[in-house]
């Protein structure tokens, strides 16, 4: 070989994994999928317990309940509660977590609250909220909210901390007003680590819906989960499982897609290593 060719391979080294290049994501996750369902169906046919029943019986009771119309009917109330607790919790989330990120004295006066609420069982709130609130959506809305609100006031926290200073000493270099260092440089540069709180916060608030309607109120998605557990009915309750599981993996997805909208400066590389790294909420 060559000087040049050495000179060449040095400047471009092969990719150690070629095959990463030719496995689209989509690909990779149909085949994982596959392999989940085919060993539940195999080994619920083969164990032969009444709590864990095959797949296709699952999805025979799933079809059942949704042509009843109890699915779409549940579920219709469970999105509505859902839209407006995480919408509540993605307005005041943000709004105070860029309080506590742009003011010292507004994070010291709140920064013990939150990570104290933060950490405390959620579901330990459920009582005062149904006393507060009586029985309704009220205090589903109020769970979800504290299921999520405290994750997105952590993120947008940590991101406006995060954000590089070299970035906020050119701007005030070019004599750019708080103002305008806060909405074009600040809030820009923190973004993407506040959609991954945002992502992670949705997540969050699909269980507190569940856990909200079966404690709290028998009404939505929860209500079938608290009626099939009473019959015994394995295969309902893992029906509606995966029912939530699909609500969870489609809201984190339109979060994902407002993210990549609000990133698109970001280059290609890292947000694909982001997406990686955050979708997992």
């Amino acid at each position: 070989m060559s000087a040049t060719a050495v000179k060449t391979a040095r400047a471009h080294p092969p990719d150690p994994l070629p095959i990463r290049r030719f496995t689209p994501r989509i690909g990779s996750s149909v085949v994982a999928l596959g392999i989940g369902a085919v060993a539940w169906e195999v080994i619920g046919q083969l164990w032969g317990v009444r709590f864990l029943p095959p797949l296709s019986a699952v999805l025979v009771r799933l079809v059942e309940l949704t042509q009843d119309g109890l699915i779409l009917q549940s579920l219709a109330s469970s999105l509505r509660n859902l839209a407006i607790g995480f919408g509540i919790s993605l307005v005041v989330g943000i709004g105070v977590g860029l309080l506590m990120g742009a003011y010292r004295k507004v994070e010291m006066a709140l920064d013990w609250w939150v990570y104290a609420l933060d950490t405390a069982p959620t579901l330990v709130f459920a009582p005062i909220f149904f006393a507060i609130f009586g029985l309704g959506p009220e205090p589903i809305i109020a769970i979800i909210i504290m299921y999520g609100i405290f994750t997105i006031i952590v993120n947008t926290v940590t991101a406006i901390h995060t954000v590089p200073g070299s970035l906020v000493e050119m701007g005030r270099s070019y004599c750019a007003t708080d103002r305008q260092l806060f909405w074009k440089i600040i809030l820009p540069a923190a973004t993407p680590l506040i959609m991954a709180g945002v992502r992670i916060a949705m997540g969050k608030a699909v269980k507190g819906m569940i856990n909200g309607e079966m404690f709290i109120a028998a009404v939505g998605l929860g209500a079938v989960v608290m009626n099939a557990g009473r019959r015994f009915d394995s295969a309902a309750l893992l029906a509606v499982l995966i029912v939530t599981i699909m609500v969870a993996m489609v809201t984190i997805k339109l979060v994902q897609i407002v993210d990549e909208r609000l990133t698109g400066w970001l280059p290609a590389t890292q947000r694909a290593r982001r997406v990686r790294g955050g979708s997992g909420a």
